[in-house]
């Protein structure tokens, strides 16, 4: 317990003392592009890996991570469970930052018991129920073996549902909420973004709005849902009504499986790297970075970008369901609370 008070309260101090200038507060870095589904609106587990870095080189990545301000930290893939020396890495990452990590669910069983103590919190990716999830993920029995996973882990460490919103599932979205209610877990939603090299499955016209409007209901009504419910209204009013929202794509850092940064955001790239992180004054290319182009782009509706561009100190109820009740949840059971979306 004192380990995770200790990482809480130097993720909020970073979070706080990063405001004079720009800087990352949180990071996402792809361990691996290898993936044991073959989901079809995803383009990484089509790619072939690289060398991936090893365990001292994640280190070096990391502590790159630190100077820059980074003070939430999120493994992605591919597919995580895939690399043996997982728990090392989410060891070395525990020490330093906020740590979570999305997964498919298909070894979570296996490896649960040695990651759970190095993490904050555990994704389980889940796009539907039944046949429905199989078929976008592309392997049967997937959908029970992420849900296996999930009872698996949930005693050990906090757990969401993680889903994407697809043209294909929208009519799942409410039934997601349910089965998240039913386990004992939270849910967060993203829409899906058109890569090149996948399938186009972002969905769009009434039927997403009225599935974000659903969602948001569900929100208000105190369904287990991650997103905020300025979330929800944000993408309403700008896919729907023409009021954009201002985009800062720099309180977001991504690093390819090889340790490059990812500029200027995640979509547009595609998750491809540019510079070693370790070989760049991050702080200072933050602040040489021309970030204009992109305030205004609002063509994907990802958390890890919409989230912490629309949080104020000066909103009041913004402060109060990010801030003040995870604390307060936090100080009552001693679960890390979530002060920026993970």
């Amino acid at each position: 317990m004192a380990l995770v008070k200790s990482v809480f309260l130097r993720s909020f101090w970073r979070s706080v003392r990063n405001g004079g200038g720009k800087s990352p507060v949180i990071a996402g870095h792809k361990l691996l592009y290898r993936c044991n589904l073959e989901c079809a609106m995803c383009p990484f587990w089509r790619r072939e890996d690289e060398e991936l870095l090893t365990v001292d080189q994640e280190v070096r990545m990391m502590d790159s991570l630190v100077r820059a301000g980074v003070s939430f930290l999120g493994f992605e893939g591919g597919e995580p469970t895939l690399r043996k020396d997982l728990p090392e890495i989410l060891l070395e990452a525990h020490d330093r930052f906020h740590t979570s990590i999305v997964t498919n669910g298909w070894l979570l069983t296996n490896r649960i018991r040695e990651i759970a103590p190095y993490l904050d919190l555990l994704f389980v990716s889940l796009d539907g129920i039944g046949d429905l999830h199989d078929r976008l993920r592309g392997i049967p029995r997937s959908f029970e073996k992420a849900v296996e996973g999930i009872r698996a882990a949930r005693s050990r460490v906090p757990v969401a549902i993680s889903s994407t919103i697809t043209s294909e599932n929208m009519d799942d979205a409410e039934k997601l909420v349910d089965l998240a209610e039913k386990l004992g877990v939270g849910v967060t939603f993203q829409v899906a973004y058109n890569y090149s090299t996948a399938e186009s499955l972002m969905p769009r016209g009434d039927k997403l709005r009225a599935t974000l409007e659903r969602l948001l209901a569900l929100k208000e009504r105190g369904a287990p849902i991650l997103e905020s419910r300025e979330y929800f209204t944000t993408v309403i009013n700008s896919w729907y009504r023409g009021i954009p929202w201002r985009c800062k794509p720099w309180m977001t850092m991504n690093v390819d499986p090889q340790g490059r940064i990812v500029l200027p955001c995640y979509t547009l790239r595609e998750y491809g790297g540019q510079e070693y992180v370790w070989d760049v004054d991050v702080r200072k290319l933050w602040n040489t970075f021309d970030w204009g182009p992109y305030e205004k782009c609002n063509r994907c509706a990802l958390a890890c970008y919409l989230e912490p561009s629309l949080f104020s100190w000066t909103n009041p109820s913004m402060i109060r369901e990010r801030v003040i009740d995870p604390i307060v949840a936090y100080l009552d059971s001693g679960v890390t609370p979530q002060l920026v979306d993970a």
